[in-house]
């Protein structure tokens, strides 16, 4: 299966979507399995969702979402794509996860302001050896994210990349870079 479709392949409304780049290098550091459970908290228009299906075609991926027009958005993408091993929660994590198989990768998009309570269930739901893939906007939750870690050092093992993509754009005869909000990409492994 290949990864990376391209962002214009998505059905999108207003809800943030991850884009192609930041989607490619967050699948290759989940490391996603063939029959791999994926949970997608925060999944928005449902693009890493998707992909993750793609990716793990004898797995299930479970995206848990909060806003109904991304919830619509999201089975709108799954049915475009034929999707048959993707199942939508509606629901503001970490509500909807204690009912979910043991995960293999859970990958993290948005938290709604709930990243400590989400890590806090997240631990409990991931298996031993599995990976956790945060994707944080700002620098608070950013923050949050590596205090938690800190807290819990004896759990999770990671590593921290931050992302800056800009892409070219026309303007009269010449190009010019036009950059995209950064990002930063903290994966973990669960050692215990």
């Amino acid at each position: 299966m290949k990864l990376g479709l391209s962002d214009e392949a998505f059905i999108r409304g207003k809800v943030p979507m991850t884009k192609q780049e930041i989607r490619i290098l967050t699948l290759v550091k989940a490391q996603i399995e063939d029959d791999d459970i994926i949970y997608d908290i925060g999944a928005g228009t449902g693009s890493l969702s998707i992909e993750a299906a793609r990716l793990a075609p004898a797995g299930h991926v479970y995206a848990i979402e909060r806003k109904k027009e991304a919830v619509a958005l999201i089975e709108a993408n799954g049915a475009h794509f034929g999707l048959r091993n993707l199942s939508i929660i509606e629901a503001e994590a970490p509500e909807g996860l204690e009912a979910l198989p043991t995960a293999d990768v859970i990958l993290i998009g948005g938290s709604g302001g709930h990243l400590e309570a989400i890590l806090d269930s997240a631990a409990g739901k991931l298996r031993r050896g599995g990976r956790l893939v945060l994707n944080c906007i700002t620098v608070q939750t950013l923050a949050a994210a590596l205090s938690y870690l800190h807290a819990h050092a004896d759990l999770y093992r990671y590593e921290a990349i931050q992302v800056q993509v800009s892409r070219l754009r026309r303007v009269g005869p010449y190009d010019m870079a036009e950059a995209q909000n950064p990002i930063y990409i903290i994966t973990c492994t669960k050692e215990a």
